[in-house]
């Protein structure tokens, strides 16, 4: 498959055009959206540490009784 310089030349072109039309966000803007982002994982991570921890030692605990 041979691509000529011009269609790839055109096509870095056309990406340029249409990130001008793109909004970017403020600093401010992601700057918040940055810290919601890693609240709710740190979160979610606290989560799944209490189920992993919980059901670690559920498992543990009934593994004891039938022994």
């Amino acid at each position: 498959m041979k691509v000529s310089f011009k269609k790839v030349k055109q096509f870095f072109a056309e990406i340029v055009i249409e990130l001008k039309k793109s909004t970017w966000p403020t600093g401010k803007v992601l700057r918040q959206s940055t810290i919601i982002v890693v609240v709710a994982m740190l979160l979610f991570g606290a989560y799944v540490s209490v189920l992993d921890f919980s059901f670690f030692h559920g498992i543990k605990l009934i593994h004891s009784m039938a022994s």
